[in-house]
């Protein structure tokens, strides 16, 4: 008996004892996870050009990554730290605030900055020029070199090199284009389409020039030929295969000669999905994916100290490009997409009644629209149609959609 009577005079201490608030346990548990969090980054963060954990390796780098962020960011959401919501509780109702007299002096100081940006990207040649010029420099420094710049110098010139050459092969790429294409052998110019008089002066100038661009051609693979046969001043020039694929597809996806012939292959290609809206989709995909490899770039190039570098690589290479993306090409596609949206799509057991016959082209259909006099057309044919009426084709009526 006297044993169980202390067992619960201990029991009633124990009861006794007062209990801890949870708001206040969960606010020192918030304080102690954010301090935790701030020792768990440290290792991101360092003197020199590079942190510690790019130092000894991508592989450390990516690991560590992998299992302290998410752990970090989920104990954080789950415990936030009391005067950290306060502050960005104040910060939100400051902003809203002051939202719209701020963007408005913003605008009216950016907007000369503006003007110059949509003419830069009018001179499609020269703002090509510079932004591969920009993407090449960042790849020599990410691609090419160490952490902290050591082996730079004597790889600089790689960039360079491998723009002019893949200059020369878009140069005669396209010269072959226009041989393949050209229908009018004749090195004469008539005086009018339908008469047998020949223009002296526009004939002479055609042959000096077809001659000048056969003579160029002509030199210029002879020069690339014997660069690479003697292979002078080419010991500094070492691009691994990684560089080559990176640079030679951001190129490709940015030189006119190329981006012509990207329409053709995605064409051919016959992609449903695309309704016909080729060659909307064809820039917006090649500007996807270099503004892509720019962003991974820029990303790789903060971690080797070069501020200022990285900056002008992001404002050119990622911001330009992504301007250029949404004011004129993805502009033009969704348009055009917000136009079809407003007719739905037809079911198989729909197209099977229509016989898998458009009215408009009289080809099979795989995949079509449906009106909203129940009719259905190919997503061009309607598209075609469209432009230059807004009644159906087929009964007239004028299209009429309910919201």
């Amino acid at each position: 008996m006297g044993m169980i009577t202390r067992v619960r005079g201990r029991l009633r201490s124990f009861h006794a004892l007062p209990k801890i608030d949870p708001e206040e346990r969960d606010e020192k548990i918030a304080e102690t996870v954010c301090l935790l969090s701030v020792v768990f980054l440290l290792p991101y963060c360092s003197r020199g050009h590079a942190p510690l954990l790019l130092s000894l390796g991508g592989w450390c780098l990516a690991s560590y990554s992998f299992l302290v962020l998410p752990v970090l960011i989920s104990a954080n959401y789950k415990y936030p730290v009391r005067w950290l919501r306060q502050l960005s509780s104040k910060i939100i109702a400051l902003f809203t605030k002051y939202y719209g007299p701020v963007c408005y002096v913003l605008y009216r100081i950016y907007e000369p900055l503006d003007r110059c940006e949509k003419v830069f990207m009018k001179m499609s040649n020269i703002s090509n020029l510079t932004t591969q010029l920009v993407f090449f420099m960042v790849c020599d420094r990410v691609l090419l070199c160490d952490f902290g710049g050591a082996n730079c110098p004597q790889k600089k010139i790689t960039g360079l090199y491998s723009l002019m050459f893949y200059n020369v092969i878009a140069y005669c790429t396209g010269y072959i284009k226009e041989l393949i294409e050209k229908e009018d052998w004749s090195i004469t110019v008539r005086m009018t389409r339908h008469s047998n008089i020949k223009h002296v002066a526009m004939s002479a100038t055609k042959i000096v020039l077809e001659w000048t661009k056969a003579v160029t051609f002509i030199i210029t693979v002879t020069f690339m030929l014997l660069v690479f046969g003697l292979e002078q001043g080419l010991e500094h020039y070492q691009p691994t295969a990684l560089y080559t694929f990176v640079t030679w597809t951001y190129y490709v996806c940015t030189e006119k000669v190329f981006v012509d012939m990207f329409l053709p292959v995605l064409l051919w290609l016959k992609l449903k999905s695309l309704e016909a809206l080729e060659p909307l989709y064809a820039p917006v995909l090649l500007k996807y994916y270099t503004t892509a490899l720019s962003v991974v770039g820029v990303i790789l190039l903060s971690f080797h100290g070069q501020t200022r570098f990285t900056i002008l690589a992001f404002y050119l290479t990622v911001y330009l490009r992504s301007k250029d993306l949404a004011l004129n090409s993805l502009r033009q596609l969704r348009s055009e997409q917000e136009v079809l949206e407003r007719f739905r799509r037809a079911t198989e057991d729909e197209i099977r009644n229509c016989d898998d016959v458009c009215a408009v082209c009289l080809s099979q259909m795989d995949r079509a629209r449906v009106t909203p006099c129940q009719h259905l057309f190919h997503a061009a044919c309607l598209r075609q149609c469209l432009s230059n009426s807004s009644a159906c084709p087929i009964c007239k009526r004028e299209y009429t959609f309910v919201h």
